[in-house]
């Protein structure tokens, strides 16, 4: 079963009703006994880095996140969620973010190298270009996706970027190293491949309980 993390910043309700169409079990709690016991864990997100990583440090999910990390269990971060997972985050001041995956989330610029001016926050449909093979776009074509954010994942790590879009700059859409993922973008608002994309994440899981 999928544990969805409940610590006020996340779209639970979008998130809930697209594995309920998936026909995946799950539940929400902000318990770590009981998120740790969960198959698989999703970290969704909508807001501000600093708040979200603030709650998540008081509350000790921070901590609980990482330990379920460590049992190579499957875990997706969604859109803020994706970005927790990341090094850290200028939003609001330098944050420390959850440091699974290196990189660092900085803000669109807002301006072109060639001095136009374009809108932030990115409000759209974009398409994802894949970039490398991995078990979660396994089956899928490039399409577009619905994203909402100010702010995007910049890492060196290109072998961790799945897809990636493009918004004035290069943006990591689809993150992945090892057990831990991540989505920019809200899959249960795009359509038939964010859907598939879940798709395959709790495919994952099945797979992973399987071999158990």
């Amino acid at each position: 079963m999928i544990g969805i993390i409940d610590y006020g910043m996340g779209n639970l309700f979008s998130v809930s009703k697209a594995l309920e169409r998936l026909e995946v079990p799950y539940f929400l709690s902000e318990k770590k006994d009981e998120l740790l016991k969960a198959d698989a864990l999703i970290l969704p997100g909508v807001g501000s880095f600093k708040d979200a990583m603030t709650i998540l440090n008081s509350t000790g999910l921070a901590d609980l996140i990482k330990e379920f990390a460590d049992t190579g269990k499957p875990l997706l971060g969604i859109c803020l969620g994706m970005q927790l997972l990341f090094e850290d985050s200028e939003e609001n001041g330098m944050t420390e973010g959850l440091q699974l995956l290196p990189g660092h989330v900085r803000r669109f610029p807002g301006e072109t190298a060639e001095g136009e001016m374009y809108k932030v926050p990115h409000m759209g449909w974009n398409r994802l270009v894949f970039l490398h093979s991995s078990p979660i776009l396994k089956g899928l074509d490039e399409d577009y996706v619905y994203f909402v954010h100010s702010y995007f994942v910049d890492t060196d790590d290109q072998e961790a970027v799945i897809s990636r879009s493009l918004y004035d700059v290069e943006v990591p859409a689809v993150v992945g190293r090892g057990n831990v993922f991540g989505m920019q973008f809200h899959p249960e608002k795009s359509s038939s491949l964010g859907m598939a994309l879940l798709r395959n994440f709790t495919e994952l899981v099945e797979e992973r309980m399987s071999v158990k």
